[in-house]
């Protein structure tokens, strides 16, 4: 029951009806209609609805009219404690530096409680640790987590599981409560130093170890993890230092023991080293912890190993002159057993490449020999390998390069550097400087550096050119004349003698070939004689086939007119029976002008002399032609074309003609011209007076004109 409604109008004699409206009403909330009592239908929870509006109304149960208006009425629902805290966010998981100071704040922790917080302690909430004691603590109004020891070591226990309660009604006797758990773990920093397991080590290396390669391994131990472990390792000192060296693996953070020297057993057998391992990241809070660094001692101890002959020299550089005899010695290499045994060594060559079969050695002294004669210009260093190996031991070689430098002795001649082209223009002056030569030695700088020239004093002395040494390696050619000419000597030949500044000098002798040349005025080669020559006789492959063939084509044509005069004659008709129509080819050539039995040509020739029109010789007609009469004065005028016209309307209105072709031909020259003849043969014979000096003025095009009558007018003179 949760209140009744009553109204004025209400007798209790049941006429009154009550209505209830609005929220939960029918559901929630019903209504006797009679009494006014109102009644909830099931449980009501705050936290769902804090209150319900509702309206109630009396009106008659017979008309069903309202009483009196309706009224409006709120029900509050009041709150209970029936809701314990929780923690939304739970399980917590959080870190804390190790060695923290005590009441280092670790998490801070809230729970909610659905209850009213302002009726009564239903959502009052008080924090507790049911689990984590005596590490950790709780702050009971604020949630607040903090450390409650001092020092927590990692290395001694890294994860922590604490359990948070949180109680409402103010932590009172009944009222309701829920937990959560929140994971610890420590975090690591560096408050461990490094620490060798042993003081003392002892480690075997054989004396064969490469130079470096990795011999051993060393390891400090660090209980610190991550960063704070990283260790550097060092060598501080010992005997060892200077053939030793030490490096970190970041991964397995070990020491790497590599070898910088190679070592000897008959020298030393053993080394003690100083190592040093220490961390790389410090944290000067704990500084009162160290030193974060250790040191151990190592003893290497090296082992005998037979090792191969040993040679004195890491490479050796031998000379021999070239041209030598086979057998003349080079050098000597020299190799020794290191080990205590001291073994007899053997000594050979690996024939491996071509140039190693050049050479012999001696297999006892290691003296090494030549085996063909050397030319240096060929080729001037020869490398090669000599291998040593122990007489008692032979399976143990050691190797060493030897190269072979070839000298130079003064065996080649100078000679030209190249083919020269030498040209001598015809206008040419004394004295002038028409082409410098230089010179080659196919020997070194020492033997050939310095180059002579001169000319060969076995022949009378030349007219026409002479050569100057410049004693810098070159030479000049200069001419000896004013003048030269092409029509009387094109091509000059001028022996040199070149010789070189070797032990003994050694000389050659070349001709230098010098071809007359006309120049230009500022020297340019315009044209020489020789090449005049070919270019005018010259004729291309091309030029000589078209010639071969228009001679073949004419070959041909001579043949096929022969044949067709030979060929026999066809009858012009064939018979009196065929009136067709019928084209017969016949070859007959006519007698010329003198021939007048087939045609009149007088009108042909001249118009105006043609006669009256004459009948056809070549057919008797049978009936008389049609008639026609020109007067003399027409004919005095008529004109060529039209007087074709004419021949071409008889030959067509002639009855008379068999039905075949005919073939006139009219070729009237005309009249003479007043004007006479302009050919040439009529002209005089004689040479003219006019002078052709001007031409050499219009360009290169005419220069060759210029010399034709340039050329004649001296000859008519003389």
């Amino acid at each position: 029951f949760i209140l009744q409604l009553h109204s004025n109008s209400d007798k209790g004699d049941g006429s009154v009806k009550y209505i209830l409206t609005g929220e939960g009403a029918g559901t929630i909330f019903i209504i006797d209609d009679t009494t006014g009592d109102i009644h909830s239908t099931k449980s009501l929870d705050r936290e769902q609805k804090t209150h319900y509006v509702l309206h109630a109304q009396a009106i008659d149960r017979r008309t069903n009219k309202p009483l009196e208006p309706e009224s409006e009425f709120i029900i509050k629902v009041q709150d209970i404690n029936d809701n314990a805290p929780k923690f939304t966010d739970g399980p917590y998981i959080v870190t804390v530096p190790e060695m923290s100071e005590m009441g280092t704040s670790v998490l801070q922790v809230t729970a909610t409680d659905a209850d009213d917080p302002t009726y009564g302690n239903s959502a009052r909430v008080v924090y507790s640790i049911l689990q984590g004691q005596p590490y950790f603590s709780v702050d009971p109004k604020t949630g607040v987590i903090r450390t409650a020891l001092h020092n927590m070591d990692r290395e001694a226990r890294e994860h922590y599981s604490v359990v948070i309660q949180a109680k409402d009604m103010a932590g009172q006797v009944g009222g309701l409560s829920g937990s959560t758990t929140v994971n610890i773990t420590l975090t690591d920093v560096n408050d461990n130093p490094p620490r060798f397991p042993q003081k003392h080590y002892q480690l075997y290396v054989p004396e064969s170890a490469q130079v470096g390669s990795a011999v051993g391994k060393i390891k400090a131990n660090d209980a610190d993890t991550g960063s704070n472990a990283d260790m550097k390792y060092t060598i501080i000192n010992g005997d060892g230092s200077g053939v030793f060296s030490i490096s970190t693996d970041k991964e397995t953070r070990e020491g790497i023991l590599s070898l910088k020297k190679p070592l000897n057993y008959e020298k030393k057998k053993s080394y003690t080293l100083n190592i040093e391992g220490a961390n790389t990241h410090l944290d000067f809070r704990f500084s009162h912890l160290g030193p974060f660094k250790d040191v151990t001692m190592l003893k290497v101890i090296v082992g005998d190993v037979d090792e191969p002959p040993l040679f004195t020299m890491p490479s050796y550089v031998m000379e021999v002159y070239e041209n030598a005899k086979i057998g003349t010695p080079v050098g000597t290499v020299t190799a020794h057993d290191p080990d205590a045994a001291n073994s007899l060594v053997r000594y050979f060559i690996d024939h491996n490449t071509e140039e190693d079969r050049y050479f012999t050695i001696d297999a006892s002294t290691g003296t090494i020999k030549t085996a063909k004669i050397f030319d240096r210009e060929e080729t001037p260093w020869y490398n090669i390998t000599v291998a040593a190996s122990e007489i008692d031991n032979p399976g143990l070689v050691s190797h060493v390069p030897v190269g072979v430098r070839i000298l130079d002795v003064n065996d080649n001649p100078p000679e030209l550097a190249r083919d020269y082209d030498v040209v001598v223009c015809e206008n040419t002056k004394p004295g002038q400087v028409i082409q410098t030569i230089t010179a080659t030695d196919k020997d070194n700088s020492e033997n050939g550096a310095r180059f002579h020239f001169s000319l060969d004093e076995g022949l009378s002395l030349n007219p026409n050119f002479t050569l100057r040494n410049n004693e810098d390696n070159t030479a000049s050619i200069l001419t000896r004349r004013r003048r030269y000419s092409r029509t009387t000597q094109d091509i000059y030949y001028l022996p040199v003698l070149i010789s070189d500044g070797g032990v003994p000098p050694l000389s050659s002798s070349s001709t230098l070939t010098i071809r007359v040349c006309a120049c230009e005025r500022d020297g340019r080669v315009r044209t020489c004689h020789a090449e005049a020559f070919l270019s005018s006789a010259g004729l291309s492959t091309g030029a000589l086939i078209a010639i071969l063939l228009c001679i073949v084509i004419l070959l041909a044509i001579v043949v096929l007119f022969i044949t067709l005069r030979r060929s026999k004659k066809e009858p012009l008709i064939i018979s009196e029976e065929d009136v067709r129509e019928n084209v017969v080819t016949y070859d007959d050539e006519g007698g010329g002008e003198e021939d007048t039995e087939a045609f009149d040509i007088t009108a042909l020739r001249n118009p105006s002399a043609a006669e009256e029109l004459k009948y056809r010789r070549d057919v008797r007609p049978e009936v008389k032609p049609l008639s026609r009469h020109h007067p003399s004065s027409s004919l005095d005028s008529i004109d060529v074309q039209e007087f074709i016209k004419q021949r071409l309307a008889e030959a067509d209105l002639d009855p008379s003609v068999p039905p075949y072709d005919s073939l006139q031909t009219y070729a009237y020259e005309g009249h003479r011209s007043e004007a006479g003849s302009i050919s040439s043969l009529d002209s005089a014979t004689t040479h003219s007076d006019q002078d052709y000096n001007y031409l050499g003025d219009w360009g290169p095009e005419f220069k060759k004109l210029a010399e034709l009558y340039g050329e004649i007018e001296p000859e008519r003179t003389t």
